[in-house]
C-alpha cells in the first residue's frame, strides 16, 4: 500500500450497524483517518463544505437522498467508494468515476483492495510533478512517462487500463504504471486488435480475458463491469466473433 499521508475519510450510511462495522475494520488501516460518520447524505453535505475530505465510503440506498443522487449533486467531491447491499447499482456507480464498489457484507480483503486503489489515485492527485506524455509508440511496446522516468511497456503484458478523470493506471502482469493522461488519449494509441474499451473507466486487453458474463469481464483476479454504452459493441466485436456456435 502507498502511504503519502493518512487519507481523511468519512462514512455515510443510514444503517448504524453498518457504520460501526466499517469503522472497526478501518481502525486497523494505518493510511486511513476516519474524521466522522453520518446517517444521511444531507448531514454529510454540510461537513464537506467545512472540512477537507480525501475519500468517502458512501451507501447508495438511503431514505432521504440516495448515494448516487448525492454524488451527482457535488461540484467538488472526494474520491468515492460506494457500499451497498444491491449489486445492480454497480454500472451506475462506475459512471460517476467511483474508485470502487463494495457489496455488503464487506469482506476485509475486498475493502483493503479498494483502499489500495484510492491510495494510488491520491498519489497521482497530490504529485505536482507528474507530466503526461507518451514518448513513443512502436509495434510491440510503448514508452510512458511516469514519475520522472520513461517506462517501457509491452502491449502483450498489459492486462487492463483504468482511468479516473485525467489519470490512468496501466496494470501489467508484473507492475502498475501511473501517469497523468486521460483514458481517451491512451486508447487512441493502443492496437485496435487487442484492446477494447468496456466502460467509461476501463480498457481491457482481450487476450487476457478469461471469462465474460452478462455484466462483466474477468481478467486474473479482477472483475471489470461492462458499461451500458459499451456493451453492444463489446459483445458484437469480441464475444460474437470468438464464441463457438452450436
Amino acid at each position: 500500500m502507498i502511504h503519502l499521508h493518512q487519507s481523511k475519510v468519512i462514512i455515510i450510511d443510514d444503517e448504524p450497524l453498518a457504520r460501526i462495522g466499517l469503522q472497526n475494520m478501518l481502525k486497523g488501516v494505518s493510511s486511513i483517518e476516519v474524521l466522522d460518520s453520518f446517517s444521511s447524505a444531507i448531514e454529510a453535505n454540510q461537513f464537506l463544505k467545512e472540512r477537507m475530505v480525501d475519500l468517502m465510503f458512501l451507501d447508495i440506498e438511503m431514505a432521504s437522498l440516495n448515494g448516487l443522487e448525492f454524488a451527482k449533486s457535488l461540484i467538488y467531491k472526494p474520491l468515492i467508494i460506494f457500499i451497498t447491499a444491491y449489486p445492480q447499482y454497480a454500472l451506475d456507480s462506475y459512471e460517476l468515476d467511483a474508485i470502487d464498489y463494495l457489496v455488503k457484507p464487506v469482506r476485509i480483503e475486498r475493502l483493503l483492495r479498494a483502499i489500495n486503489k484510492a491510495d494510488n489515485y491520491l498519489k497521482l492527485l497530490q504529485n505536482d510533478k507528474v507530466e503526461p506524455e507518451i514518448a513513443s509508440v512502436e509495434d510491440e511496446y510503448v514508452f510512458i512517462k511516469s514519475e520522472r522516468r520513461f517506462v517501457k511497456i509491452f502491449f502483450k503484458e498489459i492486462l487492463f487500463i483504468e482511468g479516473l478523470k485525467d489519470y490512468v493506471i496501466i496494470q501489467t502482469e508484473t507492475k502498475k504504471v501511473l501517469t497523468a493522461m486521460n483514458i481517451k488519449t491512451i486508447y487512441a494509441q493502443l492496437p485496435n486488435k487487442n484492446f477494447m474499451r468496456v466502460s467509461k473507466s476501463f480498457i481491457v486487453n482481450t487476450d487476457h480475458i478469461i471469462s465474460v458474463d452478462a455484466h462483466s469481464v474477468y481478467i486474473k483476479e479482477e472483475e471489470i463491469t461492462i458499461g451500458l454504452n459499451f456493451k453492444d459493441e463489446f459483445y458484437e466485436k469480441f464475444v460474437s466473433d470468438k464464441v463457438i456456435k452450436r
